[in-house]
């Protein structure tokens, strides 16, 4: 089996040949990212689309979590988000409102992410602490300007990439800091889609109207245009409001792996390239896109496929073991690091020399050379919600002040590498980081 087979099936330990161990992952393994903080945590949610529906849903399994009000820009979608949470709270289009509220202790902000600057500035400037979902920010300026909000307001920011409080996560991090692997210096993952929905090819509801959307807030500081309800529930596929799959899709990749190995910093150099192969449909954005970064240590290649359906996968190649998260399974299997004699450049020796080379080696090695280790796959518990694991640690840190698991710094740096891969390949061009003016080089 190639190594290319080996990554894309998972199946590791059949690779290897090895003996495999099992466990399963348990909540109360890791207890802190789920209990419940000592009090109450009142929360409005800005934005009920989609994913402000799936965190509401998420947020009403924490016994702390009180829903005192939401917005949204359009009618059907705040009465989804009531129907998510299940009860009746206030709802309105415009969320400044809320923001005069005292008794707020923090806000959800899941909108388009060319607004995310605006509202979390606004919820920032109000006081409030905020959760704000992936990715951070729409532009380098936006992210900069909000990492400076947080710190000068002393407020407590999460960035939702849920998969940064996965349990899975959490293990794969704790075996990757034993140093089992050895060194790490190639890092691969993509995650890849064959459908229109996983290309954000959304139905249009049959009741959106200027009457029922409103228009002009979602545009706020995007180009002035008329009324589109396909911009407006597809906006991932244009450059005025989203990143396309960098923004969607490696931004979980990329905070997957900042999780595990601790590399929380901005990539020195990105390079991307790409196609749009299926999706002609007036789009701004690739349907597919591959990135290579350049990480401190380690080279990080990414892709994502919106025609191809092979799964969301991650792998750490070390020197002592390869570490995969596929889905919702772990697998560690030592690599077979046992010393082997020389096999292919002998094919040009002669039948003594050779004969002489492996009486040779095999004198200065006993063939009593250990075995290798088995091979160790851990999965989650069926119904495992890492997104309530990653909104209850915002809770905690909203109650106790200390910093989330991915706070402003961490949620810039993804997002910032998502920017950078985007940059790279509308310019058709490598792009660096610039740390000194913080900005993106061509």
């Amino acid at each position: 089996m190639t190594r290319r087979n080996f990554f894309r099936l998972g199946v590791a330990a059949s690779a290897a040949g090895v003996l495999t161990t099992s466990a399963l992952l348990e909540p109360s393994i890791f207890a802190a990212e789920t209990a419940a903080t000592g009090r109450p945590i009142r929360f409005a949610s800005i934005g009920t689309g989609i994913r402000g529906c799936d965190l509401l849903r998420s947020a009403r399994k924490l016994p702390n979590a009180v829903l005192v009000e939401t917005a949204d820009l359009y009618t059907m979608h705040q009465k989804a988000g009531l129907e998510a949470w299940g009860a009746e709270v206030p709802t309105s289009r415009d969320y400044r409102r809320l923001l005069d509220r005292k008794d707020i202790d923090a806000v959800i902000v899941a909108v388009s992410d060319h607004l995310h600057r605006r509202v979390v500035l606004d919820c920032i400037a109000a006081g409030k602490d905020v959760y704000c979902e992936k990715p951070m920010s729409h532009t380098v300026a936006d992210g900069q300007a909000m990492v400076d909000a947080v710190k000068a307001g002393k407020r407590i920011f999460q960035t939702g990439s849920q998969r940064v409080s996965n349990m899975l996560y959490k293990k794969a991090a704790e075996i990757y800091a034993s140093g089992r692997l050895g060194k790490v210096a190639s890092i691969e993952a993509h995650t890849d889609r064959n459908s229109p929905s996983g290309a954000w090819v959304y139905p249009i509801p049959p009741d959106a109207s200027p009457e029922t959307i409103d228009w002009q807030s979602f545009l706020r500081d995007a180009p002035a245009r008329s009324f589109d309800a396909v911009r407006f529930f597809r906006w991932r596929c244009f450059r005025d409001y989203g990143e396309g799959v960098t923004g969607d899709l490696f931004v979980h990749l990329l905070s997957g792996m900042q999780a595990v190995t601790g590399i929380n910093a901005i990539p020195s150099r990105a390079y991307s390239t790409g196609s749009l192969t299926n999706f002609s449909d007036g789009r701004d954005y690739p349907d597919l896109m591959a990135t290579l970064y350049d990480y401190p240590g380690a080279t990080v290649s990414l892709h994502c496929n919106q025609n191809n359906a092979s799964g969301d996968v991650t792998a750490f190649f070390g020197k002592e073991a390869t570490m995969i998260i596929s889905g919702g399974t772990l697998t560690v299997t030592p690599q077979d690091t046992r010393p082997q004699p020389e096999g292919y450049s002998l094919n040009g020796w002669t039948a003594a020399a050779k004969k002489q080379y492996l009486d040779q080696w095999h004198g200065a090695h006993p063939a009593s050379a250990p075995a290798i280790d088995a091979a160790e796959t851990y999965t989650v518990t069926p119904g495992y919600d890492d997104t309530a694991a990653h909104i209850a640690n915002f809770f905690q840190s909203v109650e106790t002040r200390q910093p989330t698991a991915e706070n402003e710094d961490f949620g810039h740096h993804t997002a910032v590498a998502c920017h950078m891969a985007n940059q790279s390949y509308f310019s058709r061009a490598a792009v660096t980081w610039d740390e000194a003016t913080k900005t993106i080089k061509n």
